[in-house]
């Protein structure tokens, strides 16, 4: 019997049947049993301590994050589901606090390993097995550690301090409704609804929806301002004061574990490259009949097309792409939908965008999106179960090591939309097809690689000019003129946009998180190459590079498969790539079909 997917709402079960069930009361009762038998080995540690006793405090640290992984994880997912519920809201806090106390208590063994001497950390390391990266990446903060007293403090501040702020602004901008005019009729809607109309073939209704985002986000513009100026106050003071890291950046480059000049060398390049988006800018422009392109309009579709795909069609449309490459590919994002880890549904309060949240290595992944029925939607579909796809490839690793680093997080989220286009592209050879899936494309390159790497540059500076006690005004005035770099003279701006800044979650959430959109793009343009060229021979190469997740460094996983991150010239050959398709797309007359 065919199987039917339906849009509901994902079930939590696997984790917890609720908040308040003997199931959780039992779980928080035996991580306080294990952390309690963990503190009483402190005074085991020292240089004498035998290899096995050390590895077995490893595996006890690693059964006491197991455990705190799933409670922590039923917390956050049940918060996603409804933003507004005051009951989720609540123990939501409670496990905040629960387990800021817990990492406490916990924390002398971090402080003791990252203080060994170097030939005594080898001796334990050479029995590590797949712990060893792991282990390896907790040395490399040596440097920016403090002493216990010190941490402890930090790790207490932050549920009330920066973690409250960032639960606030979800909480803010989560209930936000917008008021549209569709067809006559004014309706209120989310976000995720709001959005669908970015990519309308209406101009009107482009510019309307544009308008009516940033009116709602530019009322409260001082206040998420504000609390925006609270986050980057507090990564400064605590990882650039207190820590003595060179630049914001460096933070997350280092807990990435990719070199600050490999990601400046992607900036330069993507900044580089500004002129190329801005040549496909002007091609639109000509097929759409504008003179130039608005903001408002950089998205848009170069047809009157409203075509949409019910949910059931979507996910056999991404199986099936999945499967074309490799059987496992589709077995493994069934599972998503067989284990009922998935949420569909379009509800008022549920966290905005979409994601892939893996709590452990032996649970499916849990993956939310509001689906709406247009290719977008279907695209964040296959992006979403390509991340799964991606854990559970790694599912063999310990709870440490099986999730990737963030720029190789995207790899398999990325490469999953790749093969959905080429799917697309193969079922059907009319020239409008293609026209459309070559302009989705490039669209989707802009959105991944050139709108997130300025997003970056505008995460640096804003860190610097609030440090220089500068204000949300002024820095809305910096983050419009990186849009008008950004585009240069091919896309005419409105002043709303100057608010775009205080509507990305990432910004407040994960500073200089976007930069791993952008490399782990190009990466997988250039990874896509490959496996055009090479076919099945790239295939157990590329699930080798998934399967690793986060046992060892992304440098050295990527060096195995002939990749070098160093050279400028590696992230332009994804540029190349591109610039190949605009080619195309010039080479197509501008005619209407």
């Amino acid at each position: 019997m065919t199987q039917t997917y339906d849009q509901a709402r994902w079930k939590l079960n696997d984790l917890f049947p609720s908040a308040d069930s003997r199931e959780m009361e039992t779980a928080f009762t035996e991580l306080e049993s294990k952390v309690s038998e963990f503190e009483r080995q402190r005074p085991r540690l020292g240089p004498d301590l035998s290899t096995e006793s050390f590895m077995a405090l490893v595996g006890a640290s690693e059964e006491i994050t197991s455990l705190a992984n799933r409670i922590m994880g039923f917390a956050r997912l049940r918060f996603s589901e409804d933003t507004q519920d005051q009951e989720a809201l609540g123990f939501t806090a409670k496990v905040d606090q629960i387990m800021a106390d817990l990492q406490n208590r916990t924390l002398f063994f971090d402080l003791w390993w990252k203080e060994l001497n170097d030939s005594d950390a080898d001796r334990y390391m050479a029995e590590a097995g797949d712990f060893g990266y792991f282990l390896e990446e907790m040395r490399h903060f040596k440097p920016h550690t403090l002493s216990e007293p010190e941490e402890k403090i930090i790790n207490i501040k932050d549920v009330t301090g920066s973690r409250a702020m960032i639960t606030l602004y979800g909480l803010i901008t989560n209930r936000y409704l917008f008021d549209l005019e569709i067809e006559g009729e004014r309706k209120s809607i989310t976000r995720g609804e709001l959005m669908v109309y970015a990519r309308h073939h209406d101009p009107e209704l482009r510019a309307a929806a544009y308008r009516e985002l940033y009116r709602v986000y530019g009322q409260d513009g001082p206040i998420l301002g504000q609390m925006y100026q609270t986050v980057v106050r507090d990564w400064k003071n605590e990882n650039v004061d207190l820590r003595h890291h060179s630049s914001p950046i460096s933070v997350r480059n280092l807990q990435n574990d990719i070199p600050d000049q490999v990601v400046e060398t992607l900036l330069e390049v993507c900044r580089g490259n500004a002129p190329l988006f801005q040549r496909f800018f002007k091609l639109k422009a000509r097929w759409l009949e504008m003179d130039k392109l608005r903001r408002y309009d950089i998205y848009a579709p170069v047809a009157e097309s409203d075509k949409t795909y019910d949910f059931n069609t979507a996910t056999e449309m991404v199986l099936d792409s999945f499967a074309g490459f490799h059987p496992e590919f589709a077995g493994l994002a069934k599972r998503v939908f067989h284990d009922e880890h998935i949420d569909s549904e379009v509800r008022p309060g549920k966290s905005s965008g979409a994601f892939c949240a893996s709590t452990v290595p032996e649970l499916t992944p849990w993956v939310l999106l509001s689906y709406q029925g247009r290719a977008s939607d279907v695209a964040t579909l296959a992006h979403e179960l390509g991340h799964a796809v991606h854990s559970m490839l790694a599912e063999h690793h310990n709870v440490f090591t099986f999730h990737s680093s963030l720029p190789l997080a995207e790899n398999a989220s990325t490469f999953g939309e790749m093969l959905l286009i080429d799917r697309l592209r193969a079922q059907d050879s009319d020239q409008a097809v293609r026209r459309d899936l070559l302009f989705r494309q490039v669209d989707d390159a802009y959105a991944t690689i050139m709108r997130q790497a300025f997003f970056a540059q505008f995460e640096r500076q804003a860190h610097d000019m609030i440090s220089e006690g500068q204000t949300p005004d002024q820095v809305s005035e910096a983050y419009y003129k990186n849009l008008e770099t950004q585009f240069g003279d091919a896309v005419c701006l409105s002043e709303e946009f100057k608010w775009e800044w205080v509507s990305i979650p990432h910004f407040y959430h994960a500073p200089f998180y976007v930069y791993a959109y952008a490399f782990g793009q190009l990466l997988v343009l250039s990874l896509y190459q490959q496996y055009q060229e090479e076919k099945e021979a790239f295939v157990p190469r590329y699930l080798e590079i998934l399967a690793a997740g986060g046992s060892r460094s992304p440098i050295e996983i990527l060096g195995d498969a002939g990749i070098d991150v160093h050279r400028a010239g590696f992230w332009q050959g994804g540029f190349n790539v591109i610039q190949d398709l605009i080619r195309q797309l010039e080479d197509i007359p501008v005619a209407k079909f």
